[in-house]
């Protein structure tokens, strides 16, 4: 019985979930398992993202293998994108995700509206109309 316990099988690799978080003054948006705030730049466009070099160590690329959709959202509105740098990240929508280098605690928002490009994903609304 021993040997029975320890061929258990062995931990599968447990899809990311993505959260819905909502804050006054911002609103809804989606963040990682953990909390973090997830962002989309107004320069990217759907399958590209126009962030490289110093801008990718300010805004961290957000990837994930899988992701498990919150409640209310498609599982296929989240894809994969091979950027120009050759590293994967993790699309909603078609538009790349980020993280903000300033957030340091779940439910900080702190790259909302980062000069006017920067702005939190809310799925109700997204992307937003032009």
């Amino acid at each position: 019985l021993g040997f029975l316990a320890v061929a258990a099988t062995p931990v599968l690799a447990e899809h990311h979930a993505v959260k819905i978080a909502k804050k006054d003054g911002v609103g809804s948006y989606l963040t990682d398992t953990k909390g973090m705030t997830l962002y989309w730049f107004k320069k990217d466009t759907a399958g590209k993202s126009a962030c490289a070099g110093p801008c990718v160590e300010k805004w961290p690329l957000y990837f994930r293998e899988a992701v498990k959709a919150p409640e209310g959202v498609k599982a296929e509105d989240f894809g994969t994108i091979t950027r120009e740098d050759g590293k994967k990240q993790t699309t909603f929508r078609g538009f790349p995700l980020y993280y903000w280098m300033n957030d340091k605690a779940a439910g900080d928002t702190l790259g909302q509206g980062v000069n006017e490009v920067w702005y939190v994903v809310d799925p109700a609304n997204f992307p937003p109309k032009k």
